[in-house]
């Protein structure tokens, strides 16, 4: 199989969901195609149900006068998906700072000018990119998002894939704000605590901007194709999460990437884990406690973030 098509088969796994909405980019609550203000509205309030188990697994790295917890998020969840055990609770609480993959997913004003550079393309309508069979398809899938096709047709085939990606999700009641990320943002600010980043917002653009064409033309394809099937593969994932499943986590969101692509595996998880890692080394330089929230899929696998640290030594325990 060659590099190319390697690299459209593993996109296949963004589009489905396993991977970019729900593990991978935090940034899809920011560049999503409908805002998140508009999608909170489309669920009723509802509780939480009470976490399964245990929980989501958590886990903590200590030396003599540092503390850090690491915590796998998902992006994007139903109000009513109970996650906050009395250990992650706890752990928060205790932390004087907190960490993000990136520190406003939500801040619209800051990605429109990156989508303007980096994700319009005003001379190549995507209808132009398409079959007449996948245009029926795009103008279906835009309209259950309360879009058009003609809406999108500025777009780049990899930020229309990843804004129509989130019309089953919101369908079936997933919401941006419900997600893990914004849940603790808002937390951390009410009490005060500081907000860090282990990236920036345009950064995570760039990964999926400076995919090669033909890559994010597979990434749209698959989004169409696979549309029906994105929420039984979110449930299947989110499932996984909620009770601290990490071998059904690594197996569902990161091996069949590594499988399909090693190219893209080491673009989104292993370089990315590794600066993670390098980060993480020094804060423990330093003192204190810290809460670390970063995409689910960073934290499982052979080259998971805790891995990475203590192949160097640094020993990362299950937290109690």
């Amino acid at each position: 199989m060659t590099l190319s098509a390697r690299l459209r088969s593993s996109v296949s796994t963004l589009a489905r969901g396993a991977l970019g909405v729900a593990g991978g980019l935090a940034l899809f609550v920011a560049i999503a195609g409908v805002p998140a203000d508009a999608l909170a509205q489309t669920t009723a309030p509802a509780a939480a149900a009470p976490i399964q188990g245990e929980g989501p697994a958590l886990w903590v790295i200590k030396d003599a006068d540092s503390t850090l917890y690491l915590f796998g998020s998902v992006h994007v969840l139903r109000p009513t998906t109970g996650w906050a055990s009395p250990r992650v609770e706890a752990a928060f609480d205790s932390a004087s700072d907190i960490w993000f993959e990136i520190s406003n997913p939500d801040d619209q004003a800051a990605v429109m000018p990156l989508i303007q550079q980096h994700g319009l393309s005003l001379d190549t309508p995507l209808s132009s990119r398409l079959t007449p069979e996948e245009n029926v398809e795009l103008e279906a899938a835009a309209q259950a998002m309360g879009s058009s096709a003609a809406q999108l047709q500025p777009m780049k085939p990899w930020l229309a894939a990843l804004s129509l990606s989130v019309a089953p999700l919101v369908k079936a009641g997933y919401d941006p704000k419900s997600g893990v990320e914004l849940v603790l943002k808002a937390r951390a600010e009410a009490v005060g605590k500081p907000i860090h980043a282990f990236e920036t917002i345009d950064k995570q653009i760039g990964i999926l901007a400076n995919l090669p064409e033909d890559v994010q033309m597979a990434f749209l394809r698959e989004t169409l194709k696979d549309y029906e099937n994105a929420v039984t593969l979110l449930d299947t994932m989110v499932e996984a999460w909620a009770k601290g499943d990490v071998a059904t986590l690594d197996r569902v969101m990161v091996e069949e990437m590594k499988a399909a692509s090693p190219a893209l595996y080491q673009a989104l998880l292993v370089d990315r884990n590794t600066d993670w890692a390098n980060q993480i080394q020094t804060l423990l330089e330093g003192s204190g406690t810290a809460f670390i929230a970063v995409g689910a899929g960073h934290l499982t696998g052979d080259d998971s973030v805790q891995a990475i640290l203590q192949q160097r030594g640094v020993t990362v325990e299950a937290a109690n």
